[in-house]
């Protein structure tokens, strides 16, 4: 896949070690910017509007680059302009805090996102402790993954020949050491679908000597080593960046995220999956709360759901804090237009240490779940072993929909994303432990079906197969939402005799073939309720 060439602006790329006072200054408008809607193409890959255009997302201001004369302004004050944000029209600059009143009187800035540091290691700093690494390196005997891709229907949905084959998937973490180096990843590298790396922390391309956890995270997905190990996913494309600074805990990571998310959207990024999440921090003050868990305030949060705006899938690991005083979800976790993925063990029971939802405002977190307990990894040094964590359960969550977007490339995210939460299983009864329970690949790809037929009809109802032969089910659709959710259903012959005669409520329902209705010949289908009559002729060939 051809690397897309984009306005990519990453600039002051000067040594990180001696940086400051860093901040995240916002405009207030994008006035005189040499971009425009009408020309999208100067700033959007070809790939990232046709998945506006096919999910009838509109080219919004919000995708301009920033205004270039404003950041010119910001360098001649003595600014270093490290990042620009488009979606929420600022830069990350460092610069002299005696000199930040200058900045901040500018007529053009709207104000300060935020204060930063720079995130380098130091005596205050803290090593991820709210990002737990159950990693144990062992040897397995072949296969050692099939059980977790049984467990979502995986291995059905690649023998059928979906393995994300097409599927362009941002993977945001603390690094990939060695990962072209391994055996796991072979086929990968060498079909080049590796289609950008970038180390947003450091500032540099190489992201493949930084923390080993983006290496794990990757093998759940792309992982294709015939007799030993799969990942859900083998056949995708990706985009590898290091957002996540495990030396220390500080809210720029958000801005590295919101930034990575920034960028492979420009790309045309069909899934980002995120096994990162932030609560605790390097000093107290900027700590989160359970009253911040509203999809609302944190940035990495609005960024998730601001990507989620674009027509991205966004699919974040829920947390290991379910052992932990905190429990509960960690942002971004907390977005309302994601999936956030909690861990269950081999036997589908939930695990522990898996965080807890729901969010502040009662909304249903987090919402599926994967095996996260003795999840099957591969690791920097070529072992292939085992690590318990949402880490590892949200990327399997993400292979298995990356083959249902190869599947159903027509689907919108927000489709997709709603089908796989009903595929669940524990769909009819969603919790705050496991949401909307393990999916499944088969259950998905009949509800994706449906959906394609109810996107394609104008009908009421809809009965297939019709004519029916060599089947014990007859499907009844009902497509038209308007109805209501709650039916009757007869089934007659010609002489007006009712064979079969049921409620359902829900929209889609399989009629048994009786031995009373086996007989060739043509039956009435009648399905009503307080709103409508409709009867449908029915052949039994």
């Amino acid at each position: 896949m051809q690397k897309a060439l984009l306005l990519f602006i990453l600039l002051g790329c000067s040594s990180l070690a001696t940086a400051q006072n860093r901040y995240f200054v916002l405009f207030k408008d994008k006035a005189g910017s040499n971009f425009s809607l009408e020309k999208p193409s100067e700033y959007l890959s070809s790939r990232a509007i046709e998945r506006r255009n096919k999910q009838n997302i509109s080219i919004s201001t919000n995708d301009l680059p920033v205004n270039q004369s404003y950041l010119e302004i910001l360098k001649e004050g003595g600014a270093e302009v490290l990042f620009t944000s488009k979606w929420l029209n600022g830069a990350v600059i460092e610069i002299d805090k005696n000199d930040l009143n200058t900045v901040l009187g500018y007529d053009f800035v709207k104000g300060l996102e935020g204060e930063y540091s720079n995130g380098l290691e130091g005596p205050n700093a803290r090593r991820k402790p709210n990002t737990k690494d159950y990693s144990y390196p062992v040897f397995f005997d072949a296969g050692a993954s099939t059980d977790q891709l049984q467990m979502l229907g995986a291995d059905v949905m690649q023998n059928q020949g979906f393995t994300g084959k097409g599927v362009l998937i941002g993977v945001f973490d603390s690094g990939f050491p060695n990962a072209p180096n391994l055996d796991v990843f072979q086929n990968l590298f060498n079909e080049d679908r590796v289609v950008e790396t970038y180390d947003f922390v450091n500032q540099e391309e190489n992201v493949f000597n930084d923390h080993y956890h983006g290496t794990h995270v990757l093998s759940c997905i792309a992982a294709d080593l015939e007799g030993q190990m799969k990942g859900t996913a083998p056949g995708a494309s990706f985009l590898l960046y290091t957002t996540e600074n495990v030396f220390s805990e500080t809210r720029m990571e958000e801005v590295n995220w919101l930034i990575a998310a920034e960028r492979a959207d420009s790309i045309g990024v069909d899934i980002i999956s995120t096994s990162l999440g932030y609560s605790n921090f390097d000093g107290k003050e900027q700590d989160y709360t359970y009253s911040t868990l509203d999809g609302n305030t944190a940035l990495i949060t609005r960024a998730a759901d601001l990507a989620a705006s674009k027509g991205i899938l966004v699919i974040a690991s829920a947390g290991n804090e379910g052992n932990d005083p905190w429990k509960f979800i960690t942002p971004p976790s907390d977005a309302d237009s994601i999936i956030s993925v909690a861990a269950v063990n081999s036997d589908g029971q939930y695990a522990a240490f898996s965080s807890l939802g729901p969010s502040v405002d009662g909304r249903i977190k987090p919402e599926v779940a994967a095996k996260g307990v003795a999840t099957t990894i591969a690791s920097p040094n070529n072992l292939i072993g085992a690590g318990n964590g949402t880490s590892y359960a949200a990327p399997l969550i993400t292979g298995l929909a990356a083959g249902l977007r190869q599947a159903f490339p027509d689907l919108t995210a927000m489709e997709l994303r709603d089908i796989i939460l009903k595929s669940g299983s524990q769909a009819g009864q969603p919790d705050d432990k496991l949401g909307y329970g393990i999916p499944n690949f088969l259950r998905a790809y009949e509800m994706a079906n449906i959906q394609s037929l109810i996107s394609s009809t104008d009908e009421n109802i809809l009965v297939f197969p019709n004519p029916a032969e060599n089947t014990d089910f007859i499907k009844v659709l009902i497509a038209n939402e308007e109805l209501g959710n709650s039916f009757e259903l007869s089934l007659s012959n010609l002489s007006g005799q009712e064979l079969y005669r049921e409620t359902f409520k829900r929209n889609y329902f399989e009629l048994p073939l009786l031995q009373e209705v086996r007989p060739t010949g043509t039956y009435l289908l009648k399905i009503w309720n307080e709103n409508f009559s409709e009867t449908k002729r029915i052949f039994i060939e």
